[in-house]
């Protein structure tokens, strides 16, 4: 049945192309210029694309983000009002302005469209975990919920959907600044993962340390076990994303199912060339929902 609203959301949801397809969402692409040329977030469209990202990564070129502008929020929203009201889940305010420029562009729609509604929704959130508020939506809309009881729920609940995650090579943590140089020196010689969160602006924080992997992997699960509704009871979703670690990320997969053994879905997907132009590569993060993140 078609919904009567239209949900919408962003490429940083780091879920596969498909899968917005196949939920009805239309997606409104980043993009990225790495080695001079610019490419559109791909969403796993062209199988090429992250193998390419990461060689050119490995090439030592490096790569850079920019928001999304209004004018592109406009033509994006535009065509969605032109079909019917929109509930927009934008990209996280603590991962990137650009929400701002979506709001201004529905200022800007709302007289052209006095018989429509478009609302956005701030996700505070990011990558997988974005995109499991997104996924929850979906399921709500595919439920018969209304255009309002999906835009209260976000807010209700986009703050109870956790980000935990740890890196292997904090290289591209030190370029953003998330780290400093001298720490990142003695990490990659001692081989330290750093232990990091979204709080509840959905800035990323670094707030522990482990020594090798397989701790890293442990102290992740621990904190699932600490935070996630019902505990190690926790029935719902699970969603994994990493960059270019694919062993490490089966490697947790294999332990949430082994800890939480009635959890509904754990799923691995790849963290998509924007947030990965940030955390390079060797990052595997965990999302699931549970208690209310703090500051």
């Amino acid at each position: 049945m078609q919904a009567p609203f239209i949900l919408s959301c962003e490429s940083t949801i780091d879920l596969p192309y498909r899968y917005a397809e196949e939920r009805h969402l239309p997606v409104l692409f980043y993009t990225y210029t790495l080695n001079g040329q610019e490419y559109e977030d791909d969403m796993g469209r062209d199988p090429e694309a992250l193998p390419r990202f990461y060689r050119l990564l490995s090439e030592g070129h490096m790569p850079s983000t920019s928001q999304v502008n209004v004018f592109r929020y406009v033509d994006f929203f535009e065509s969605l009002l032109q079909q019917g009201d929109v509930l927009h889940i934008a990209f996280g305010s603590g991962m990137t302005p650009s929400v701002r420029n979506a709001q201004q562009a529905a200022e800007q729609l709302q007289p052209r469209y006095p018989d429509r509604r478009l609302v956005v929704v701030d996700s505070l959130c990011s990558c997988s975990g974005y995109g499991l508020l997104v996924d929850a939506l979906a399921d709500l809309r595919d439920e018969g919920k209304s255009m309002e009881e999906l835009e209260q729920w976000a807010l209700a609940h986009r703050n109870q959907v956790h980000h935990q995650f740890f890196s292997t090579d904090i290289r591209y943590f030190r370029r953003s600044g998330r780290v400093s140089g001298a720490t990142a020196m003695v990490a990659t010689v001692l081989g330290i993962c750093p232990i990091m969160h979204l709080n509840n602006e959905g800035r990323i924080i670094s707030y522990s340390k482990t020594r090798g992997k397989r701790n890293a992997i442990e102290e992740t699960v621990r904190e699932m076990e600490r935070h996630a509704v019902g505990g190690r009871d926790y029935s719902g979703k699970c969603f994994i994303s990493h960059s270019n670690c694919p062993e490490e990320a089966e490697q947790t997969a294999a332990l949430i199912r082994e800890r939480f053994p009635h959890i509904a879905e754990v799923r691995i997907t790849e963290i998509g060339t924007i947030i990965a132009s940030h955390c390079g590569p060797g990052t595997v993060a965990v999302y699931f929902f549970g208690d209310e993140r703090q500051a």
